[in-house]
């Protein structure tokens, strides 16, 4: 944390606000949070120098560009500036830029403690065309002995099996809630960052899962309300209120078809989106209402549908409509049976 404190002290000295998910980016592999066997492979890599050409693969904001950075910056140590390069899917990645700044990186001399090579760092290596992976694949052969490659992407069946194969893939799993939890905890008590336990909560049900936006809607709210409670991170989010979503679903698990659809339409009136309600209805269904698992696995059947529908381009109240009075039959059928 020490080093992310000096990064704040001259952000604030040049008159702006470093964001928090800046300031609080872990600088050593040891703090990362979660997936702890993919970030111990790392370790041991960091100790041992060895370092393969590797591809990084999960959900957006889980730590992946991070622990690349980390590593980086513990196998090179003072080198790093002049050994690493760092291209985003921000910058052009054509394959012009493969044969020219990339290679010319490649070829550029640099003095390294011993066993240590040169990283190239592809972020969103997934959005690359197809030519400039190709051209890669050869780039990555012809200077292994003096440059690595490290590839973040968030889907890596969009990465070329040539690629692929000259590489160690390593899967980042969503983050826990308690591990969310943890981290927000602690940057609250260095801000601090008046809040209460549904404040806490609704950050993590926002996020899903994803470290950064659970600390940018922290610091958002925060700016905003100067207090972290759930209805100003709600009204920061811009998303459906879970009670609400869980009062549609009880009305929906009891039959009442009527109050389910009425409830929608003032939730829809109000101006959020068909694909913001359908996900939260889903992440609601997946952990927040008590429903008989048979039952909730036919919910999710029928709410996967309708959000196969929206996503078509179909955002309407009429499907969402047509979701209540699935819901209210799916819930039904037991007691026909019966």
């Amino acid at each position: 944390m020490s080093s992310s404190m000096d990064i704040d002290a001259k952000a604030k000295s040049e008159g702006y606000v470093l964001p928090w998910v800046e300031k609080y980016r872990p600088v050593y592999l040891k703090d990362i949070v979660g997936n702890e066997d993919t970030v111990s492979r790392l370790q041991t890599i960091a100790r041992d120098g060895n370092l393969p050409n590797i591809i990084l693969t999960g959900l957006p904001g889980i730590g992946k560009t991070t622990s690349i950075l980390c590593l980086a910056h513990e196998l090179l140590g003072s080198a790093y500036k002049e050994a690493v390069l760092e291209l985003n899917a921000s910058d052009d990645r054509g394959i012009d830029v493969v044969r020219n700044r990339i290679k010319a990186f490649a070829q550029k001399k640099v003095t390294l403690p011993p066993g240590r090579h040169k990283i190239i760092i592809l972020d969103e290596a997934d959005s690359m065309t197809g030519g400039a992976q190709q051209a890669l694949r050869r780039t990555m052969e012809i200077y292994s002995s003096t440059t690595r490659f490290a590839l973040a992407c968030n889907q890596s069946n969009k990465i070329i099996e040539p690629i692929q194969s000259r590489c160690a893939v390593l899967r980042y799993a969503r983050l826990s809630d308690s591990q969310l939890l943890h981290r927000l905890i602690q940057i609250c008590e260095k801000e601090n960052v008046p809040y209460n336990d549904g404040g806490l909560e609704a950050l993590i049900f926002t996020a899903d899962g994803d470290m950064r936006q659970a600390i940018n809607n922290l610091q958002s709210t925060f700016y905003g309300f100067k207090y972290v409670s759930a209805d100003n991170v709600f009204k920061i989010c811009d998303q459906p209120h879970p009670v609400v979503i869980q009062n549609i679903l009880q009305n929906c698990a009891d039959g009442r078809v009527d109050s389910a659809v009425n409830t929608m339409k003032e939730l829809y009136d109000l101006g959020y989106s068909a694909l913001d309600i359908i996900t939260t209805i889903f992440r609601v269904v997946k952990n927040y209402v008590q429903l008989d698992e048979q039952l909730r696995l036919d919910f999710l059947k029928e709410i996967g549908f309708t959000h196969m529908r929206i996503i078509d381009g179909h955002q309407s109240l009429v499907q969402l409509s047509g979701l209540v009075a699935k819901l209210c039959k799916v819930s039904m059928k037991p007691h026909q049976q019966a």
